[in-house]
């Protein structure tokens, strides 16, 4: 793995757990735009064909 190599592994799980709570806060800040858009637009919003508004189709 490079970033054992690059890192070291004394350091490795340490930059682990800075990405796993990176990543964490992306996924709350997604699912809340999520749910805010849901509240705002409403349940319509289940119902849109993404496939159909895609431009490459």
């Amino acid at each position: 793995m490079l970033a054992i190599l690059v890192l070291g592994p004394e350091k490795l799980p340490e930059y682990a757990a800075g990405l796993a709570r990176i990543v964490k806060a992306l996924r709350r800040l997604a699912v809340g735009a999520q749910e805010q858009l849901r509240g705002e637009l409403g349940d319509d919003l289940i119902d849109v064909d993404w496939r159909k508004l895609d431009p490459r189709q």
